[in-house]
């Protein structure tokens, strides 16, 4: 079996090193070391099978079981390695083979109803919302911040996120803003707040619209948003803005052409649309399987080349996409290191399986960002071409008023429980 292991990671590893140890206790270092040798331990034979036999899938379960040990350096470390490695591997036909097999069986996935929809949801926005303090800001922004500046406070880059999203929606006072995945109410407050927007906030977690209807109440000046927990597909209300952020990776490539007439339908013959997703780099391509099967079940993160045709079939105009490219890898290193800091908190919660498990994601997430063809983008759309200015120095000018307002109004009420 040693043989076995070690010739696997031979003909991975092209980039860096790692030592392994195996279960019999045999030490091999394979690759070129460097400065750092991450060293990792296989607790037992039926182990280094496992992640012989299903190396995307095994990976992550073999180290929330505690059978694939990091003796040296963390998680992170050998989740950069192989993202790098992965990403250096030549395009054998073996590989093209494997490729358009996997895309051949997305289609077989569960169809994203609103009954599934609503159950994958659930899966994990519904975990208990103390979780979600021990590493996200204080508004539980759980999506990619906007850094303005490197070292940024991740509370102040969530709070420049909402700033620059606000500012590309040209939401004006009294505006009919409808907020897509509004989550536990942030960005919908922001818009009433600093905006005048009347907002509607829909999701389909019950544990984020409890949190977002709380704060709604506790915030007073805030009245003119509603949350509800409803599909985006049984909106009927016409909107002046609508905004949808980190809620578009869970739609399904099967209904893209159905999110995006509904868009057409509820946006206003001058409004804007302004679409936030998690995007892929190099195309069309499968999640992760680990990620899939244990964080984000019927999640996607899509190709532009998926999205815009859909965006085109609804008659709909874009008027602008932004790429951010690693804003996401830098908010999710804040998460990571708030949440290894709270680590026994966690544990406290939930246990050292469920621990293992989310620092695996929040490690393998983040490489994915630095090393691994995934980015963020922001899709503005429209229905005329007059409807946003022909230049984005109104991004630039919007957002600086934005601040002033923030810096005359009292903080948001934070959604911490």
């Amino acid at each position: 079996m040693s043989w076995l292991l070690v010739s696997f990671f031979e003909q991975f590893m092209m980039e860096g090193a790692v030592e392994i140890t195996t279960a019999a206790g045999q030490r091999h270092i394979v690759g070129k070391p460097s400065s750092f040798l991450p060293a990792i331990h296989f607790t037992d034979r039926a182990a280094e099978l496992r992640l012989l036999s299903n190396p995307a899938l095994a990976l992550g379960e073999l180290f929330t079981e505690g059978r694939l040990v990091v003796t040296r350096g963390s998680i992170y470390d050998v989740l950069v390695l192989a993202t790098r490695n992965l990403a250096l591997q030549p395009p054998t036909r073996l590989l093209r083979m494997r490729e358009r097999l996997n895309m051949a069986l997305r289609r077989m996935q569960p169809r994203n109803s609103e009954l599934n929809a609503k159950c994958n949801v659930a899966h994990h926005y519904d975990l208990d919302g103390r979780l979600y303090d021990l590493f996200l800001d204080p508004d539980r922004q759980y999506s990619c911040a906007y850094f303005e500046h490197p070292g940024q406070d991740l509370g102040e880059a969530q709070l420049a996120k909402k700033r620059h999203l606000a500012a590309k929606l040209l939401v004006e006072p009294g505006h009919r803003v409808l907020d897509i995945g509004s989550g536990w109410g942030g960005l919908a407050l922001y818009l009433a707040e600093h905006c005048g927007a009347e907002g509607t906030g829909i999701t389909l977690s019950e544990e984020q619209l409890g949190v977002a209807r709380g704060r709604k109440q506790r915030q007073g000046r805030c009245g003119a948003v509603d949350f509800r927990l409803q599909d985006y597909r049984s909106v009927n209300d016409p909107f002046d803005r609508i905004v949808s952020v980190g809620m578009f990776e869970h739609v399904g490539v099967a209904y893209y052409d159905t999110f995006f007439a509904k868009i057409a339908e509820l946006l206003a013959d001058d409004g804007v649309m302004l679409l936030h997703s998690i995007g892929s780099i190099d195309g069309p391509c499968v999640n992760n399987p680990w990620i899939t099967k244990y964080i984000f079940p019927g999640g996607y993160s899509p190709a532009l080349s998926e999205v815009l045709p859909a965006i085109e079939r609804a008659g709909l105009i874009v008027t602008d996409i932004e790429i951010l490219r690693l804003h996401y890898a830098e908010t999710l290193r804040a998460w990571r290191e708030n949440f290894l800091a709270h680590r026994d908190e966690a544990n406290v919660l939930y246990d050292e399986h469920f621990c293992r498990m989310w620092e695996f994601y929040l490690a393998g997430c983040e490489a994915g960002f630095r090393h691994g063809g995934l980015m963020v983008f922001q899709i503005q759309i429209a229905k005329r071409l007059d409807t946003v200015p022909l230049t984005r120095d109104y991004i630039t000018d919007r957002e600086a008023a934005l601040r002033s307002q923030e810096t005359q109004h009292p903080a948001l009420v934070i959604a911490a429980e």
